[in-house]
């Protein structure tokens, strides 16, 4: 089955399931695309919660952390971040969340803001986001408090008959239910849906070359992106000229215009200029990266047929929490002589079967899957050892562990309605869970398979 080439430069390279998509397209709305985040309390954040409610330990005393959930339409959660800390006179690194949510959709997820009061959020207005303070938390919120994500999605321009569309989605989720759920690549948005630049970024950064990872990320245009974005992009790549280009550069292109801030005083600070990005902007270049090689390893372990919930030897396997969250440090090499009881192991979901992060900290695979890695980092030309970033230490990727399959759970769907403007097509509703670090898009991918994943909405 033919896989769109945008994936492929992703290092999505197959599909784990054979059935035919049934196509249309996502986000044709900003409400077709809703996200609702789960804490490992149990608690979901709701797009309709309003006032003061009991979650994660929160009291009425007044601790450090105000905890609130935040509701946002059609904001990434980085810019969402800067304007409410602009709102509140505060820095950034006093605002901390549990995980990154999808820019083009509605999504609700909980916040802390350190030392400030109720009162104080909610003030806070601005057009397409909402904080609703819930109570006061004994510490700062962090991504181990994340349990994963609730999904409502609607497919529209869905041309094919009811009973297909129902027979294809059914045929899809079983296959995958077989391989223990969706592969679990990185999606489009880890590397920039429009404009997927952020690996190649990362792979200059940790090559040492900052002049280059900057002018990637300044110049590097995409078929996708609005015309006056690529015109600016295409001249400063001729001319060099940071000073006209802040003048040229779209107001939206926000982070792009904080570097040329700095390259226009000091166009020799590469460097610098990435210091002026947000910090966990800084980290996601080289984390792409290593998503991008993780992605071209489960590719690679899909084609050659080897399955994703059965061990070969010199697999890693991680154990699973009470949860059922993979738990990265438990990390070890199954050898020819324990594939018996890890077998079992993975038939009673005890483990998963785990592909490297590559990093400082994280080698390849052993056995057959290891020559396929080492392989591909040959093909690269970069090592382990290259991801320590000496001209900045926070950009560095240690590396870890991720599982190769992601349980879907409580799939539900339904045709919705028929399009009113044209009686052949069919609008389609999903509903699921996943787990935290998975990517509703790679569920969708299987269950579409569109021919152009950026015109799709992905």
């Amino acid at each position: 089955m033919r896989v769109p080439s945008i994936d492929q430069t992703l290092g999505m390279k197959a599909y784990a399931s054979k059935a035919p998509g049934i196509g249309g397209a996502i986000r044709g709305a900003i409400d077709d695309f809703l996200v609702q985040e789960v804490l490992v309390d149990g608690s979901v954040a709701s797009v309709e919660e309003r006032g003061e409610s009991k979650a994660l330990g929160t009291t009425g005393y007044r601790q450090g952390y105000l905890l609130c959930t935040l509701v946002k339409r059609n904001w990434d959660t980085l810019s969402a971040m800067m304007r409410i800390a602009k709102e509140l006179g505060i820095g950034q690194s006093r605002i901390q969340i549990a995980g990154i949510k999808d820019a083009r959709a509605v999504t609700a997820q909980r916040i802390t803001i350190e030392g400030v009061s109720a009162k104080d959020v909610s003030g806070i207005s601005v057009p397409g986001m909402e904080v609703h303070p819930l109570g006061y938390f004994r510490d700062g919120l962090a991504p181990f408090y994340l349990l994963g994500n609730k999904f409502r999605v609607t497919i529209k321009s869905v041309k094919k008959g009811e009973e297909d569309v129902s027979d294809r989605i059914s045929d899809t989720v079983s296959e995958l239910e077989n391989f223990g759920g969706i592969p679990n690549f990185f999606g489009h948005q880890r590397f920039g849906t429009k404009r997927p630049i952020t690996h190649l970024v990362g792979r200059s950064i940790i090559k040492g070359d900052f002049e280059e990872a900057a002018m990637l990320f300044l110049t590097k245009t995409s078929e996708y992106e609005h015309q006056e974005s690529r015109q600016a992009r295409s001249e400063l790549l001729s001319t060099r000229d940071f000073k006209k280009a802040l003048q040229d550069f779209p107001r939206q292109l926000r982070y792009e215009r904080f570097m040329l801030r700095h390259l226009a005083a000091e166009p020799n600070d590469f460097v610098g200029a990435f210091d002026r990005l947000p910090q966990k902007l800084q980290e996601l270049f080289v984390q792409a990266y290593q998503s991008y090689l993780f992605n071209l390893f489960l590719s690679e372990r899909i084609k050659a047929g080897f399955a994703l919930n059965r061990a070969e030897p010199g697999d890693f396997v991680v154990s699973l929490d009470r949860s059922g969250l993979p738990i990265a440090r438990t990390g070890k090499i199954v050898g020819a002589e324990s594939l018996t009881e890890i077998s079992h192991l993975l038939g009673a979901d005890k483990l998963r079967i785990a592909l490297p992060l590559i990093g400082v900290k994280q080698e390849p695979s052993e056995g057959v899957m290891g020559e396929i890695q080492r392989e591909i980092l040959a093909r690269e030309k970069v090592e382990p050892n290259e991801f320590k970033v000496s001209a900045r230490r926070i950009m560095s990727g240690k590396g870890e562990l991720r599982a190769t399959v992601s349980p879907v759970k409580e799939f539900e769907s339904r045709i919705i309605a028929t399009n009113q403007d044209n009686l052949k097509e069919l609008e389609v509703g999903l509903s699921f869970m996943l787990l935290r670090g998975s990517y509703a898009t790679m569920l969708l991918r299987e269950i579409m398979k569109p021919k152009d994943p950026v015109v799709s909405g992905f």
